[in-house]
């Protein structure tokens, strides 16, 4: 026990020097936790031993995976309905297109050009077609961008893309066996019947319990990812789609929103983040940088030459395109699941590996630093407080949460 402390202390500490230094910076917190992770990794192994930061140890990973999950389920739970049924055809064109052309070019650029095999080029492919929820709903949060149409059309072109990525990880690699069917069938089943139950829960004990509904989203989202685990797909896959279903159960509620959101990015995603960075060996990337920059320069090349000419279709001002399209160049999240995934099943080797993640990783944080800093669209946002603004006025009630149930613990 003291050693989990120990260690949840040093990871708290750096999220928050990378809190400080983003706020400095005045870019993502995010994106500086993930650089803070690789530098941090890459020092504790050089000054103490192998794994000295605890990246792999089985309870970091389970709260870096809930912060995952979590992240993932606000971002659907922030998609408004009625507006992103006014957007199917963008966000189908733009995700379809954000997947299909980096996932066709970066398996021809890993067959052709690095030599890889058959099935560690289609592993690459799907890697690389990502786009990062996780990262993209974090920049949409810090800038007040998932309060517009503009981010909300972002948000449901990127489920789309990824949605892309886990169907052809399925198809290509993944055995459809009866676990997949029982999967499909339990999500049917409990996510139609999901916003009946939160909604009677929320009525009948909302008023009068502490947490009903926080307690009752996590059990949800804990049985969902146990039973994605099982089947053989990923916990955040459902927890996005959990998170649509209940958008009008309480995605109104904002100011239960940003509770749980500052729960959630005030302690749980730091660990995701940081530890997505800390599993990039920055000495051998150094050892063979022409790879990891042909893979990177691929990713965002095809994302880009995929992307930009049907945006344009949506977007006619000029940030606007761009903004949008660098954004869905990112990648994390089924980034590193789907190359974790080639390397578990041995389709790609420790280096092919290595090289995979930390070009996802790159797609995380440069081409989200050159959209903020470049193209970000600001007269979309008339009168809307960034996030920056909104945390500090959830702190002072969350750290004084009374044990009674009042002021934080309640519903109401």
């Amino acid at each position: 026990m003291e050693q989990a402390f120990a260690v949840a202390a040093v990871w708290l500490a750096l999220a928050v020097l990378s809190t400080a230094v983003a706020s400095h910076l005045r870019i993502s917190v995010a994106l500086v936790e993930i650089c803070v992770g690789m530098v941090a990794a890459m020092a504790a192994d050089r000054l103490f031993y192998p794994d000295a930061l605890g990246a792999q140890l089985d309870w970091l990973r389970f709260v870096a995976s809930i912060g995952a999950v979590l992240l993932t389920f606000l971002a659907g739970a922030e998609l408004d309905p009625a507006a992103m049924r006014t957007k199917v055809k963008e966000v189908t064109v733009v995700g379809l297109f954000g997947f299909l052309a980096p996932f066709l070019g970066c398996t021809a650029l890993a067959r052709f050009v690095l030599g890889w095999d058959g099935s560690a080029s289609w592993l690459a492919g799907i890697a690389l077609s990502t786009t990062s929820m996780a990262v993209v709903y974090a920049v949409m949060l810090e800038s007040g961008f998932n309060k517009t149409e503009f981010g909300k059309g972002i948000l449901g072109a990127c489920f789309v893309n990824d949605l892309g990525t886990v169907i052809a990880l399925g198809l290509i690699f993944a055995p459809f066996t009866y676990r997949t069917v029982v999967f499909l069938g339990v999500c049917v089943v409990l996510l139609g019947l999901l916003p009946f139950i939160t909604s009677r829960l929320i009525a009948w004990y909302g008023n009068r319990t502490a947490a009903i509904r926080t307690k009752w989203i996590l059990l949800v989202l804990c049985g969902l990812g146990a039973l994605a685990l099982w089947s053989g797909n990923e916990a955040v896959l459902p927890a996005y789609i959990a998170g649509m279903v209940l958008a009008k159960t309480i995605g109104r509620d904002h100011f239960y929103i940003r509770r749980l959101r500052t729960l959630t990015i005030g302690f749980l995603t730091p660990f995701y983040f940081i530890r997505a960075g800390s599993l990039v060996s920055l000495p051998a990337l150094a050892s063979a940088p022409f790879v990891f920059l042909a893979l990177f320069a691929g990713k965002t090349a095809f994302k880009v030459l995929g992307l930009f000419p049907v945006v344009g279709m949506f977007r006619e001002d000029g940030r606007e395109r761009w903004y949008y399209t660098l954004l869905m160049s990112t990648g994390l999240t089924f980034g590193t699941i789907s190359a974790l995934y080639g390397l578990t099943h041995e389709i790609v080797t420790q280096d092919q590996y290595s090289f995979l993640v930390a070009a996802v990783i790159a797609s995380a944080v440069i081409p989200t630093m050159v959209a903020n800093a470049v193209f970000l669209p600001r007269h979309l946002l008339p009168g809307v407080p960034l996030a920056d603004e909104e945390i500090p006025q959830l702190e002072a009630p969350s750290a004084g949460m009374a044990m009674d149930g009042s002021n934080g613990l309640a519903e109401e």
